[in-house]
């Protein structure tokens, strides 16, 4: 994996103020970042969990994920790539209070760009401690017959257009709840993964010792079940036993409804998903998916996953994928408060 950097991406004049927002310290982005200056209209008294909760809006959701889906492809070997690339860049910059930044990566000579959207505290947050939430936003189709990843569609409405979308959503909402905050909540849309987390992985290799991130949250693939309200949460070691137990309890204490939410251990890179990398290297991490693994009584198999066929009619459990959202923000919000 070759890291490079990218700058930290100000947002448009028209939304500067006064507070200036700290560099994200990743070695792989521009180590003198300007001082960004935001806007923010944070409530006058921090807004009950439960009621941020109900902020996040279904129908942005859906709009994110169509408009994603649209793209025809976000595999990054295909041109259409950088449309993806440039909506997520667009939709981050046009809400005050979220400072963007980029990180840059090589896979097999595929050029490779994560996307942060930072979301920091009105006060200038500490050095570590830091709480992420992720997903992928690359797409695949290579379970389609006479698949070539440059010029198959591969539309990745649920695989990861639904998690894609809870991210955008978060930062409309918690740009508006930056008051509240006590440490950096760090949206990270990461490519690659598709190749097996190389995006994720190459943005862990850039991090300074020691880590700034507390925990890591990774979204993926939340918005199809017709039979059961369900998601498999994986975990990684030991180390993100605390983590699991936490969603777990989020899942009661915000009467979030997710059922069945069962746990998994993944102790190897096998799980491809973004969270792997941090957690086997000790960083708390947890997964939420609608499956991960066999079908089972409550999971009738998605056949339309990593094919041509994943669009936007296929993504037919919206109540899940809310209750997906709502569970990984709740976690979030009451880490970094």
């Amino acid at each position: 994996m070759l890291a490079a950097c990218g700058g930290a991406a100000a947002p448009a004049p028209e939304q500067a103020a006064t507070a200036s927002t700290p560099s994200h310290p990743a070695s792989a982005v521009t180590s003198a970042a300007p001082s960004v200056t935001v806007i923010s209209t944070p409530a006058p008294t921090a807004r009950p969990i439960a009621a941020v909760l109900e902020r996040i809006d279904p129908a942005k959701l859906n709009d994110h994920m169509v408009a994603l889906a649209s793209f025809g492809s976000r595999d990054a070997r295909n041109a259409n790539h950088a449309k993806a690339v440039s909506y997520l860049k667009e939709q981050l910059g046009a809400i005050p209070g979220v400072v963007i930044q980029t990180h840059r990566a090589a896979y097999n000579g595929i050029p490779l760009e994560n996307i942060f959207a930072l979301i920091d505290p009105l006060t200038p947050p500490p050095a570590t401690g830091w709480v992420m939430i992720c997903a992928h936003y690359d797409s695949i189709s290579n379970r389609s017959s006479g698949w070539n990843p440059t010029i198959t569609a591969a539309p990745g409405a649920d695989d990861n257009g639904t998690g894609t979308a809870a991210l955008l959503e978060y930062a409309r909402v918690l740009a508006q709840e930056r008051a509240s905050l006590m440490q950096r909540i760090v949206l990270a849309f990461f490519d690659g993964e598709e190749l097996f987390f190389k995006g994720s992985a190459a943005y862990l290799g850039s991090l300074p010792d020691p880590n700034p991130y507390a925990a890591v949250l990774n979204i993926d693939m939340v918005g199809f079940n017709p039979i059961a309200d369900r998601l498999d949460l994986i975990w990684y070691t030991n180390g993100s036993a605390r983590l699991r137990d936490r969603v777990i309890a989020a899942n009661d204490r915000y009467q979030i409804g997710v059922d069945p939410l069962i746990p998994q251990l993944a102790t190897s890179g096998a799980t491809i998903l973004d969270a792997a990398p941090f957690g086997l290297a000790g960083i708390p991490s947890i997964a939420v998916v609608e499956r991960y693994g066999e079908s089972d009584t409550t999971y009738p198999g998605n056949d339309a996953f990593h094919t041509v066929n994943d669009t936007p009619d296929k993504v037919t459990n919206n109540r899940l994928w809310l209750k997906a959202a709502k569970l990984t923000l709740a976690t979030a919000l009451e880490l970094a408060r």
